[in-house]
């Protein structure tokens, strides 16, 4: 594999915009592109295969015009958004896709990418929506289904030692983020939100050891910056659903805030957490992406029923890693984002919002339909937040 130029945050800013360059060259080179949608498929299987796992992302600034073929007007429009790519043969490159059960909407897509497109490979993981030991034996029989599939698919096998080797370059690339969110910690952040989601967005379009090198080469870069970003009255975490383009975060840090920490999808959701170890690899596998990430989409069911079902006592157990994240990063507002019509991180957010205002810190909803054309209204709003927090 020829590996990619490192040049720090200018070889960043470049795959940001045209994310696809890479994967292009390495399938010319004979290496199979694996699309996944959402956090829930475990790439660490596709890694220790040598298939490069792509994150299957929309486009802000594309115009729906073919999804709607498929998908009514009024579902998820990041969902309407990546079909309506893979329509226009945006992934043409793709070998494979792997998709999730992460909503009703999401579950749907693949059958009718099935239908559709026809990518060579495709696998549909019905993950739990629960964490239940019943739940976890089912995640773990997916999963081993989905080994075989995989294995049946390129007609190698993945064995104990590759699959620890690929576990353990996933992890390594999930310590680097966590050492990226450090320098956050800041005052001023040595590192914009803005910035931070072009270098999660381009991780995820590059083989992992080229990734864990190149964010090596990032975090070293904003160590030794001369002038660190404008230090801001508002200390910002900001929780919801996809984020996997700019303009929403560059619009709120054109104003005076700076983004310190987030809870996103394209964010620190998918590395906070380790996958361990475990003697059998998938029961670790099954563990970290069925608990560890921390989305709405599951719920955790051993916490909750573990503990009185007092109000507060469950909004501690649910949002209390919100509450860290809080302290640590030193936050004094929360900006709560979701895209239209879902309803998964939607239903979340009375909760959220409960649980701040116990906790002593403002909060403001911003709801968008996927266009920058939307953000016009949502300044106004947050100049609003804003000049309350300062």
């Amino acid at each position: 594999m020829n590996t990619l130029s490192v040049k720090g945050m200018d070889t960043v800013k470049e795959l940001y915009k045209n994310r696809s360059q890479r994967v292009i060259q390495l399938k010319k080179e004979g290496y199979p592109i694996f699309g996944y949608l959402c956090l829930y498929p475990p790439i660490e299987m596709l890694t220790a295969l040598d298939i490069v796992p792509y994150r299957i992302l929309g486009d802000m600034k594309e115009p729906i015009t073919k999804a709607d073929t498929y998908l009514p007007t009024v579902v998820c429009p990041f969902l309407r958004s990546v079909l309506d790519l893979g329509l226009k043969a945006k992934y043409e490159f793709l070998d494979g896709i792997v998709t999730a059960h992460i909503c009703d909407v999401g579950s749907s897509m693949s059958s009718i990418w099935n239908y559709a497109i026809k990518t060579p490979f495709s696998y549909h993981l019905d993950t739990p929506h629960t964490t239940h030991e019943t739940a976890l034996e089912q995640a773990k029989g997916q999963m081993q289904s989905f080994k075989k599939a995989l294995e049946k698919y390129t007609g190698k096998k993945i064995t104990n030692q590759s699959l620890k080797k690929a576990i353990t370059l996933h992890n390594q690339q999930r310590m680097l983020v966590r050492r990226l969110y450090e320098l956050k910690k800041h005052d001023p952040p040595l590192v914009t939100g803005v910035e931070t989601l072009m270098i999660i967005k381009v991780l995820q379009s590059l083989p992992v050891n080229e990734g864990n090198t190149l964010l090596t080469a990032v975090i070293q870069e904003i160590e030794e910056r001369a002038i660190p970003p404008e230090k801001k009255s508002a200390r910002l975490l900001v929780w919801g659903s996809i984020i996997d383009s700019t303009p929403l975060l560059d619009m709120i840090e054109g104003l005076d805030a700076n983004i310190v920490i987030d809870d996103t999808c394209v964010g620190s959701r998918a590395f906070f957490q380790d996958v361990p170890l475990t003697p059998n690899l998938i029961d670790g596998l099954a563990k970290h992406y069925l608990a560890d990430i921390k989305c709405p989409r599951t719920f955790n069911a051993r916490d909750y029923y573990a503990k009185s079902r007092q109000w507060g006592t469950e909004l501690q157990e649910r949002f209390g890693y919100l509450g860290d994240y809080a302290k640590k990063w030193n936050i004094n507002g929360v900006v709560l984002e979701s895209v239209r019509y879902c309803d998964t991180h939607g239903y979340e957010v009375p909760g959220i919002k409960d649980y701040f205002s116990e906790i002593g810190l403002p909060t403001i909803y911003l709801e968008h339909d996927y266009t920058e054309g939307a953000l016009a209204q949502l300044r106004t709003r947050m100049q609003g937040f804003l000049e309350i927090i300062n």
